[in-house]
């Protein structure tokens, strides 16, 4: 295959001119034309040239342009430079090529702007040092802050060569940004905006000898240089318009590339895109990508805030959210109706907490779920903190289900009782519940208060934690991981004689811990003891994906961060109801699994009728190992109540007797209660973040203002505490020497 044939024009001996729009164009001077392919290199290219122009093949330089972009001159130095030439070039036939000895382009530096390579540096293609100042970070925050403040001058403390094929993205998308005189704007801020992409396409800075509502006057910032623009008001219009522009720069341009002015507000228009995309942008890589692309450094805080005003463009202000709760709070019950939807503001107007409640969740959990409702709390990282109140129920699937949630200033007993009336009256139901919840932050006064005839069994992780902090100082890491591993035996064993055996074992590690034990409640998260129905669920952080999503929607303003809840629960609520169309069997395919499995085991059992309804289950040796009585669901090992299917010694009776087990499971788990759970739907809420104008007078009209609250984020990285679990407790130092906790023989006192 041949090789591609270029006719390079090369023109020598005349000067570059700059026109009004910014294009250079090559005046004088005489022209050869050289053939050229993929197989030339650099050097014979030059070597031809200085034959045809009596020029020094080690002292040339060769210029071009690429394809309609008659403003930004290319250096070809290295091969690979001449085969991006060729490459750039396509189907052309010819390239005007344009040849100078060193000393003549630096002296043709001042007519026109620096030229670009894709590989050499600013320094390399004009001849020119690049002068940066050593701390080449961006300003202060007031810099970062102002668009129309001045960056203050820096003394250049040392030479920094900047690579410009890594800030191609600014040279090419914004170099036409200002095109010259009679160039019209809608606004001032758009000129500005214009001119700031400008500045950086060019590799210069500026500053604003006057900048008011009627014109605007901006030099370059390199002292003598003679490079200015003038913009004003075009007579009987709004429109802006640039009324005189010298193009020239004798600064070199570059040479100011560290002194760029990167406003917030101009870094967040820059990676707005990228960030509805990527919502977890980190500042650090936000910061990454804006030296590489535009050669701007920014600190991390300033990525920071530049991500905050992105955020804030794409999502909306998180103050005005606030004030737009009464409007949400009206759509919420307009769209769903039978949702219950409050919010309560003190007295100075700001938020204090709102509580939501789908009709969607509040039938699905009267239909279908079983009466056990989990209590948990999040703390919310947003710009104004304060904590998520989450009720959530299982399905019987054992699959979450959110029945309803707050948002508060803070955890403590007020909110919680508030939160629970709330609570009891969109669900008000005839049976007796059970709360899986912490005993603390007020919230075991408030259950006992609002739901006095209720079950509470203590969050068991809750009471772990507690235990092994109290005892961290006093007990090594082994002894800690042995006593709470007995601590959770004796919890869920449905016997006296097991709680009394894994306690007796807690007792041997230490007499402290296990008084705590015993005053702790037992009746309360014992499986012994405890009164209610938990079906097996001794923790209160069961609705771990709930807690996700409020992870994931945090960040978002309060209406936003509702809705994406809403969102989430409506995609579940749709995918689950669909997926148990297809189900085929009475119980839900996770509890048929369970029930077939202790069908099996049931087979090797011996049943005895001892009297009525009540019998003796044996195995294959004669020992009892069960007793059950059939009408009233109770099996002597405690499986069958605290699981509400029916046990190993429970089915070998009802198979013995002609029955189905199918008629002694809850009716919690039966298909028919997991459609009944998921029947209702939850509907979108429109316009929840740009609300339409015409809508707003008839609530707002009415309804209150409401401001944020007055807490605010802290400043520094949010602290994410997880509790520890048996396995990840942190070994504590013990001393060689005096054997004593929390030191070493070094720092030990005893020595």
């Amino acid at each position: 295959m041949a090789a591609k044939k270029i006719i390079a024009i090369c023109q020598s001996g005349g000067d570059f001119v700059t026109d009004k729009d910014g294009s250079l164009s090559y005046s004088g001077g005489e022209a050869f034309a050289i053939d050229i392919n993929e197989q030339t290199s650099v050097s014979d290219f030059k070597s031809e040239i200085a034959d045809m122009f009596s020029l020094s093949s080690d002292n040339m330089s060769i210029k071009y342009f690429l394809p309609g972009n008659k403003k930004t001159l290319i250096t070809i130095s290295k091969d690979k430079d001449l085969q991006r030439m060729l490459s750039f070039l396509g189907d052309s036939l010819t390239v005007d090529v344009f040849v100078a000895s060193d000393e003549a382009a630096a002296r043709n530096v001042s007519n026109m702007p620096g030229s670009r390579s894709s590989r050499t540096t600013v320094s390399e293609a004009v001849g020119v040092p690049i002068v940066a100042p050593a701390n080449a970070v961006l300003g202060m925050t007031d810099a970062i802050d102002d668009v129309d403040m001045d960056m203050p001058n820096e003394t250049p403390l040392d030479c920094m060569p900047i690579n410009i094929i890594e800030h191609h993205k600014a040279a090419q998308v914004w170099e036409n940004t200002i095109t010259g005189v009679d160039q019209r704007f809608n606004s001032f801020n758009e000129f500005r905006e214009a001119l700031h992409k400008y500045s950086i396409a060019h590799g210069f800075a500026y500053r604003y000898k006057k900048n008011d509502s009627h014109r605007v006057t901006v030099k370059c910032k390199a002292q003598g240089c003679p490079w200015r623009i003038y913009a004003s008001r075009l007579s009987t219009t709004q429109l802006i318009c640039i009324k005189k522009m010298n193009t020239m720069h004798t600064c070199g341009g570059a040479a100011v590339k560290a002194g760029y002015r990167a406003t917030r507000g101009w870094v967040g228009s820059i990676i707005k895109e990228k960030l509805k995309i990527s919502p977890n942008y980190r500042p650090k890589d936000i910061a990454d990508d804006i030296k590489r692309e535009y050669g701007i450094e920014l600190n991390y805080s300033q990525a920071w805030r530049a991500k905050e005003i992105a955020r804030e463009q794409l999502q909306g202000s998180f103050k005005e959210a606030y004030n737009l709760l009464p409007f949400f709070c009206e759509k919420i019950k307009e769209t769903n109706p039978g949702s219950i939807v409050t919010f309560n503001t003190k007295d100075d107007s700001s938020f204090h907490r709102l509580f939501v409640s789908f009709h969607a969740s509040i039938s699905g959990f009267l239909q279908g779920c079983r009466p056990l409702i989990f209590l948990d709390s999040v703390t919310l990282n947003s710009k104004y903190q304060g904590n998520l109140f989450a009720a959530t129920a299982a399905d019987a699937e054992d699959g979450i289900f959110p029945v309803a949630f707050a948002v508060v200033d803070a955890e403590d007993e007020d909110n919680w009782t508030w939160f629970l009336r709330e609570l009891k009256s969109a669900v008000p139901t005839s049976s007796q519940l059970t709360f899986v919840a912490d005993f603390q932050n007020g919230l075991k006064q408030a259950l006992a208060d609002v739901f006095d005839k209720c079950y509470h069994s203590y969050c068991l992780q809750h009471l772990a934690d507690k235990l092994n902090r109290e005892l961290k100082g006093h007990l090594s890491h082994d002894a800690r991981r042995f006593m709470i591993s007995d601590f959770y035996s004796a919890a869920r064993s449905p016997r006296l004689e097991g709680f009394q055996r894994d306690t007796e074992l807690i007792r041997a590690i230490s007499p402290e811990a296990y008084d705590w034990i015993i005053q702790s409640e037992p009746e309360h998260w014992a499986n012994a003891f405890f009164g209610g129905a938990r079906y097996n669920h001794l923790i209160s952080t069961f609705g771990q994906q709930f807690y996700s999503w409020v992870s994931e929607a945090h960040e978002f303003p309060i209406t936003q961060m509702i809705d994406e809840l809403r969102g989430k629960m409506m995609e579940a609520i749709y995918k689950r109801r669909v997926d148990s169309s297809q189900w085929m069997t009475k119980l839900t395919p996770c509890n048929e699994e369970k029930l077939q499995k202790e069908t099996a085991m049931a087979r090797s059992f011996q049943v005895l009728l001892t009297q009525g309804s009540t019998f003796e289950v044996r195995g294959e040796n004669p020992e009892v190992l069960a007793v059950v009585n059939i009408d009233h669901w109770d099996c002597s090992c405690k499986g069958w109540q605290l699981t509400g299917l029916p046990c190993s010694h429970a089915i070998a009776v009802i198979e013995c007797i002609g029955r189905s087990p199918y008629d002694y499971c809850s009716r919690y788990f039966t298909t028919e209660s997991f459609r009944l759970t998921y029947a209702e739907s939850i509907h979108p809420v429109p316009n929840v973040d740009r609300p339409i104008e015409d809508e707003l007078p008839e609530v707002t009209a009415v309804a209150v203002t409401v401001t944020p609250p007055p807490t605010k984020r802290p400043p520094g990285r949010p602290k994410k505490k997880q509790p520890e679990s048996i396995d990840m407790m942190r070994r504590q130092l013990q001393c060689s020497k005096c054997k004593g906790l929390g030191h070493n023989k070094k720092t030990c006192k005893e020595s």
